[in-house]
């Protein structure tokens, strides 16, 4: 269920990172609906949510770096927000591969407006080239992303962020991701 979440390349690795994570969860496990993108003409699938209880610090201080990626990518889709922001945030500062940004790209339509906040944080301070050119690999589902991304504004930061050009998922997407409407238009055709 992880291993199409990764290059090919990578199996071994992803089957070691996977094997580490504790069995205990707070639901199923992993839920049934996926993500799914293209990289490098390549699909890159992996669960919407996962319900595993976050891993140590101390066994991922013990992993490879790559490994390390791997399951900071994993548990940003973590049910537990917290536990979201926790790993983005390493996973950010990391120098990370173009594999994770799936995973950095998808975490950033979602209602929690510190992850977003965080994630602009650091991303407006980066060269973003690799995430932009992910993103126009993926236009429709990036277009659904950002549309995604404004409803939570209207539902629950509008009252924050009256102005919509002031809020910081908008900004995250049009500076760091390349969002702009010629995207919508480009979709279509």
């Amino acid at each position: 269920m992880f291993q199409d979440g990764f290059p090919n390349y990578m199996r071994d690795d992803v089957t070691k990172a996977v094997r580490l994570i504790p069995h205990k969860t707070y639901n199923n496990g992993v839920s049934k609906d996926n993500i799914q993108y293209y990289q490098d003409n390549n699909v890159i699938r992996f669960p919407y949510r996962i319900y595993y209880n976050d891993i140590s610090d101390e066994v991922i201080d013990n992993l490879s770096v790559r490994q390390k990626m791997i399951l900071h990518c994993i548990y940003s889709r973590s049910c537990d927000g917290f536990v979201r922001q926790k790993h983005l945030y390493s996973l950010l500062l990391m120098d990370y591969e173009d594999w994770a940004i799936p995973y950095i790209v998808k975490i950033c339509d979602e209602y929690v407006l510190e992850i977003l906040e965080m994630t602009y944080d650091i991303l407006k301070e980066q060269d973003t080239k690799r995430i932009k050119r992910f993103c126009l690999e993926n236009i429709v589902q990036f277009c659904k992303s950002y549309n995604r991304m404004i409803s939570y504004w209207n539902e629950y930061y509008r009252y924050r962020y009256k102005n919509f050009h002031h809020y910081v998922g908008r900004k995250l997407f049009r500076e760091c991701f390349g969002y702009s409407r010629s995207m919508e238009r480009r979709k279509k055709g």
